[in-house]
């Protein structure tokens, strides 16, 4: 198994660090435009390994993509991070050229692979990458709902003072301000949490999950990379070891919930073929309506760069 990272920053190097260490891959090679920046962090990565005790190969490379080929998996982090008082719309041009660029060399080398996208704007990169590539929609998705979800859990696990290991939670909709927690599918230990935690700081939770990427750029002047890049990585274990794990992953929406061609954070069952089957969740009327302001924002943003593509 081959797994290719494209963008060797803080949440490119902490995703092929998560794959190494795990030994989700035989080998994992980071690309970047920076020169030597990929072939420092790999070869950090693979000193690791006597240490840390496992055999994954760990490989960096600048800008070439014929040392990528005939990866199973390929994971786009590249694209500039967020500084204090940016949107994540803010990046739409720059990363939009970034990520098509990367789509269109993936597709040269590793016309096979399953596309995961990090880069934000996540819904419409994923967007940029799905028709640059022209794969099936099962090879193409974004990562922003498990770091949603995780940061979701956390905040939970924090309140109630239990294992973030016992609470299962979903999420939908849109990457950012717009995303759709539902309180009725999380559990803590099976326990619905509504039976836990009071309303009013349930209510404070899902708000600060919200903007739970924001806090952190406020806090250290740029996006954070620990949790998103680990996000990644699992969503690649789940592809690679075939694990049918289920996982709300960005996905461009088909008739699903009444939505067609946009792209949102949906539940999804998460296995070798990638997307193996989208989960229909049966939204009450205030989830769906929730549901359709995220959906809205997204396909803003999406209009925004085809009009950007439009008149390049």
């Amino acid at each position: 198994m081959k797994v290719t990272v494209v963008g060797a920053g803080n949440v490119g190097a902490t995703c092929a660090d998560v794959l190494a260490y795990r030994e989700i891959a035989n080998e994992v090679v980071l690309v970047d435009i920076k020169e030597g920046f990929a072939e420092g962090k790999a070869l950090d990565i693979w000193q690791k390994a006597p240490i840390n005790l496992y055999d994954t190969r760990t490989v960096g490379v600048t800008n070439d993509y014929s040392r990528t080929a005939d990866s199973d998996v390929v994971v786009i982090t590249s694209g500039l991070p967020r500084k204090p008082g940016m949107t994540r719309d803010d990046l739409i041009s720059t990363n939009a050229g970034i990520v098509k660029s990367v789509t269109e060399n993936i597709v040269k080398y590793s016309p096979n692979a399953i596309i995961i996208v990090v880069s934000n704007p996540l819904d419409v990169m994923t967007y940029a990458a799905h028709m640059t590539s022209k794969f099936p929609r099962n090879r193409v998705m974004g990562m922003a709902g498990i770091l949603d979800t995780a940061r979701y859990r956390a905040f939970l696990a924090e309140e109630l003072n239990v294992s973030p290991k016992d609470i299962q939670a979903v999420l939908m909709g849109g990457h950012g301000d717009t995303m759709v927690p539902l309180p009725r599918y999380t559990t803590v230990g099976g326990i619905p949490v509504t039976e836990l935690i009071a309303e009013d700081k349930l209510n404070a939770i899902i708000e600060r999950t919200k903007s739970g990427g924001g806090e952190l750029v406020k806090l250290m002047g740029t996006s954070a990379w620990y949790a998103p890049g680990s996000a990644a990585a699992q969503m690649v274990e789940a592809i690679v070891r075939d694990q049918r794990r289920v996982f709300p992953v960005c996905v461009k929406l088909e008739g699903e919930y009444g939505i067609d061609g946009v792209y949102l954070g949906v539940p999804v069952i998460l296995g070798k073929n990638g997307i193996e089957k989208v989960i229909e969740l049966q939204l009450n009327d205030e989830e769906k309506q929730l549901l359709e302001t995220s959906r809205g924002h997204v396909k803003e943003v999406m209009d925004a760069l085809d009009k950007m593509s439009a008149s390049a």
